[in-house]
């Protein structure tokens, strides 16, 4: 009895130590098996869109984000660890966005190649939230709205393409092509703002939401005021909202814009002091659950807030 009770021990240490020598001769950063699709996990929308134009059938991509929530307060629940976790690549704007994503990356269990697509790209400060000319508020910290310089997009489609490739080596050319086929389409988007934009009877415009659109104004040589710093939630004082209505006025501002997935009160009240319109400006941070669902792209978001900036600023 007791030479079979050892007998049987034996068989199951060998059989545990085998176990545990085959899964430790799987590299940790082992390349998909032919024929299946890369798992990646991106956390914002204009991070997703990017990602699944790029990847195309390659792989599944989804957002950590959920459509419809804000993205500046969200903290990550156990359950998207899990889900970073076990991703093939896990793909992030920049830690000034996400610094909730850098400290999750360094203590998920997984390893998963891990892109910050602000690599490459210059992060300008967090200010000004107000420019009167002679002087401004500074904020600390950096602006982390990169995507909105269609420039700093294409940086950050190219750093996607090659997280993917890295990951997925045999499909290289795939991921590359798709990323210069996006890229043109940025850059023509590019051209139509300038040409757009080129032409207006007015060269500032008024947003009473977050600090969100000053890399889009400087690549278009606009003056930009928001009600609010980079952080939506700190909301604007009196002051600040006295100081933007006598902006308005000084500036003969027919409109103001309110953004996305955030209360347009704001706006609406600057409207109701200057006789004004409010028009949206779309940040792309994150979308509806409808306009998920419905598919609409960064680019469809983008070509809206064209048309809305042309209204706004009295384009010809």
């Amino acid at each position: 009895m007791k030479r079979a009770l050892l007998g049987i021990s034996l068989i199951l240490f060998s059989i545990t130590l085998l176990a545990c020598q085959k899964k430790r001769e799987v590299p940790v950063n082992a390349k998909p098996a032919p024929g299946s699709r890369l798992s990646v996990v991106t956390t914002l929308y204009p991070l997703y869109d990017f990602t699944r134009t790029v990847a195309g059938d390659k792989a599944e991509v989804t957002m950590l984000l959920p459509p419809g929530i804000e993205p500046h307060s969200f903290e990550p629940k156990p359950e998207d660890m899990v889900r970073v976790s076990k991703a093939d690549v896990v793909v992030f704007t920049n830690e000034a966005m996400e610094p909730w994503a850098v400290k999750m990356l360094k203590t998920v269990a997984g390893k998963p190649v891990v892109v910050d697509a602000s690599k490459g790209v210059e992060l300008k400060p967090a200010a000004p939230v107000a420019d009167q000319g002679h002087g401004h508020e500074e904020q600390g910290g950096k602006d982390p709205h990169i995507w909105l310089d269609f420039g700093n997009a294409q940086i950050m489609v190219q750093n996607i393409a090659d997280g993917l490739s890295s990951k997925d080596p045999a499909n290289r050319s795939f991921y590359q092509a798709n990323a210069q086929a996006y890229q043109q389409e940025l850059k023509k988007l590019d051209e139509a703002y300038r040409t757009g934009l080129s032409n207006c009877e007015k060269r500032v415009f008024l947003h009473g939401g977050h600090y969100a659109f000053a890399y889009l104004a400087r690549r278009y040589n606009l003056r930009y005021l928001s009600a609010q710093a980079v952080n939506p939630d700190a909301e604007p004082t009196p002051t600040k909202i006295a100081t933007l209505v006598k902006e308005m006025r000084a500036n003969g501002l027919k409109y103001v814009f309110c953004e996305e997935l955030l209360s347009p009160a704001t706006a609406e009240m600057i409207a109701r002091e200057t006789g004004a319109k409010v028009l949206l400006l779309n940040g792309a941070h994150n979308i509806s659950r409808q306009d998920f669902e419905k598919k609409v792209s960064f680019l469809d978001l983008m070509r809206e807030n064209l048309a809305n900036l042309r209204q706004g600023l009295q384009c010809k």
